[in-house]
């Protein structure tokens, strides 16, 4: 049963005196999506749960799905996976490309990068057919990993993207979750691999020169802090983007898509991302460890445990201003005992007037062991008769 229980702010947060509405902004890209991850706030939506096609941002979830399997231990950056022939013919002139050669090998970690900074459509192909050994069996994969992550608007065909007649398809608000899951699942992954400039493989025809091409998110170098993600373009979805990056504290995600030029994208993408750390603040409402309340406690040593913040918590507000706030601890309880220390058990819903609700992790203050037997005698008892 989902429990509310009411939270003051005076009591956690300074009082500012001033109110104000949300920052305008206006941009010529039919479809647009903007998310403080810090804070759970959607600053800007557009069409936010059109179905689109993706394009190569598509291969996002190509990359979440590897990421996944090297975190478990399935699948390791070092190993090698063949260049089929059949699929060194079907790719290595569509679209965006590796410069994949027949008979290569190359690496799981090769491939990625392939993936994330060339946009490799056969790099893409190359790596679901090692992981699962058909493109088909992993687009499989992709999908069920979409139905763990909620990603309820979306549907895959292919692993990178390539126009199918309608069966890929995803929403701007999905591809913000996708990114913030590739985020926070996998930092240093994250790190490792979606903020390289550039990346050199395959070799020109006749020169044998080595070919570099440079990373298109248009705002790594643009944009302070800046560290992924991915572009799109096809004739059908125009040229989009979904991209992050992180300024004191405070990780934002932006999608834009349907725009009509490769410049365009550019120039909106930097000024959207602009105006969401410029527009808005982070306004503090409880420090780590400051505990906000109690929730209750189904069959353990203690009836009630303290949710605590596990980071310094703030919520975003249009810069300049301090609307009035309202907050709720929400939770699915009673929390089944047995309950260790930092576990997410918790959320602190924020309410702002004119904006929609940011919602703040909570964590338990300490362990909770299961009750021992003549406590469950008891509380048994009571639950009979009390």
């Amino acid at each position: 049963m989902k429990k509310l229980l009411a939270v003051s702010f005076l009591a956690l947060a300074v009082a500012y005196p001033t109110t104000a509405a949300n920052p305008p902004f206006d941009t010529p890209a039919p479809i647009a999506y903007l998310e403080d991850l810090s804070s759970g706030a959607v600053l800007y939506e557009k069409d936010a749960d059109r179905r689109i096609p993706p394009a190569s941002m598509a291969k996002m979830m190509t990359v979440y799905v590897a990421f996944d399997l090297i975190k478990k231990g399935e699948l390791k950056l070092d190993q090698q996976i063949d260049v089929r022939p059949e699929t060194w013919k079907k790719w290595h002139s569509q679209g965006s490309t590796m410069f994949l050669a027949v008979g290569e090998k190359p690496t799981v970690s090769d491939l990625l990068k392939g993936i994330v900074t060339l946009s490799g459509n056969d790099a893409c192909v190359v790596l679901a057919e090692g992981i699962a050994g058909t493109e088909e069996a992993f687009v499989g994969l992709m999908n069920a990993q979409g139905k763990k992550l909620g990603l309820t608007n979306s549907n895959f065909g292919t692993s990178n993207g390539w126009p199918d007649e309608g069966r890929t398809y995803v929403t701007a608000r999905d591809l913000a979750h996708l990114a913030k899951a590739t985020i926070q699942d996998f930092p240093d992954l994250y790190k490792n691999y979606y903020s390289l400039r550039s990346f050199t493989w395959g070799k020109t025809l006749g020169a044998g020169a080595d070919i570099s091409q440079a990373n298109r998110d248009p705002l790594l170098g643009r944009v302070a802090g800046a560290d992924g993600l991915k572009t799109g373009h096809t004739d059908e979805a125009g040229y989009g983007f979904t991209g992050s990056a992180e300024q004191s504290g405070r990780r934002l995600v932006m999608v834009v898509a349907g725009l009509d030029t490769y410049g365009g994208r550019a120039e909106e993408s930097v000024r959207f991302m602009e105006w969401g750390f410029r527009a808005w603040k982070a306004r503090p409402i409880a420090s780590k460890g400051r505990k906000i309340g109690d929730v209750e406690v189904q069959g353990g040593g203690a009836n009630s445990v303290a949710v605590v913040a596990p980071r310094d918590l703030n919520a975003t507000v249009p810069a300049g201003t301090s609307p009035a706030m309202q907050g709720k601890i929400v939770y699915q309880g009673p929390v089944k005992a047995p309950i260790k220390a930092g576990a997410h058990i918790a959320d602190l819903v924020v309410e702002t007037p004119g904006m929609p609700t940011q919602t703040l992790p909570l964590v338990a203050q300490s362990d909770v062991g299961e009750a021992g037997f003549f406590r469950r005698a008891w509380l048994g008892l009571w639950s009979l008769f009390g």
